[in-house]
């Protein structure tokens, strides 16, 4: 006698029925998204605003927060996605939640700024100097870089560890003599600090710092289709952004998102590079340097191991899916 009695056709087809509520209960759940308040990221607002998803058919949950706390949230479990850029996707997973990038949004041409005080014009000037700076962030690896570029090392100056969002603070009260960070911040310095000056920027060095979607490998696998039409609607902003008959009315969208004036917004875009799909395909190619997603990953995987972000380095391809865009990329040509 068999311990394992074969199901009635009744028992079979609930068994079916149950099965197959349970895939559809999750499919017709929103794919929670995780974003913050990056010029690169910002621009959803204009496929929210324009009810682009729902023409797609595909349901989200765009939800709008702190940066940190952004990826805080996603390694909790309580988000399928959130934007980060490749560095501090590695962080997080190596920590604990992997990730994989589906859409590289942009790169950081100029938003991400090493700013002086007034009397320091360059960064040689910075020798013996205190940097404020959010240590193992992408503004740490930009100070890097500006320093080596200058034939100096981490050495010359004295890093101080202070969050993104306090560095105008920190700036104007001349507890440092100057600081690295990244939009909105670094201009909210400049503004604050009169005579403070832009020494060293992420367009001085286009590639260090790429922003992209990344989303758990369960939700990837469970919802591919889904995730596919959000790429579809990524380009479609990109391609109204691109568009200078547009053009108002997108700054008009990002700009009423995060609480300020079409103007004010306007050198905040110009200082992110948002990538058209053809742009995004070559990045997606596996070489060396920062030209491509794959080369400046393998430097940033450096670059936190060498300051133990973590112990080993990452295996980057896990974390870099290109074939969304190449799948659309070759069904636009």
């Amino acid at each position: 006698m068999s311990f394992f009695a074969p199901l009635r056709p009744s028992r079979l087809l609930a068994a079916f029925l149950t099965i197959a509520l349970a895939i559809a209960t999750l499919e017709s759940k929103p794919l929670k998204i995780g974003y913050s308040d990056w010029p690169g990221w910002v621009p959803w607002e204009i496929a929210l605003t324009k009810g682009w998803f729902a023409e797609a058919g595909v349901e989200v949950d765009f939800q709008f927060m702190d940066y940190v706390k952004s990826m805080d949230t996603y390694a909790a479990g309580a988000l399928d996605a959130v934007h980060m850029t490749n560095g501090d996707a590695l962080f997080t997973g190596a920590t604990g939640k992997p990730s994989v990038a589906i859409i590289c949004n942009d790169y950081s041409n100029g938003n991400d700024m090493l700013i002086a005080r007034p009397g320091i014009d360059s960064v040689k000037e910075l020798k013996g100097k205190k940097v404020g700076v959010e240590v193992g962030f992408v503004s740490h690896l930009l100070l890097l870089t500006a320093l080596e570029r200058a034939g100096m090392d981490e050495s010359d100056v004295e890093v101080i560890n202070v969050p993104n969002g306090e560095t105008p603070q920190v700036l104007a009260s001349g507890a440092v003599d100057a600081i690295c960070a990244w939009q909105p911040s670094s201009g909210q310095a400049l503004k604050l600090v009169d005579g403070s000056k832009t020494i060293f920027t992420s367009a001085d060095a286009p590639g260090i710092i790429y922003d992209l979607l990344y989303v758990s490998q369960e939700s990837l696998e469970s919802r591919h289709d889904d995730w596919a039409k959000v790429v579809d609607v990524w380009y479609r902003v990109v391609d109204f952004i691109k568009d200078e008959d547009n053009l108002d009315e997108a700054l008009e969208i990002m700009a009423s998102k995060v609480s300020v004036s079409a103007d004010e917004y306007e050198p905040f875009l110009d200082g992110t590079y948002i990538l058209t799909l053809e742009e995004a395909v070559k990045v997606w190619k596996d070489k060396e340097g920062l030209s491509s997603l794959y080369g400046s990953s393998r430097i940033v995987n450096e670059f936190n191991v060498t300051f133990e972000a973590y112990e080993k380095p990452e295996d980057i391809e896990k974390y870099l899916d290109p074939s969304f865009t190449l799948k659309l990329y070759k069904k636009s040509k």
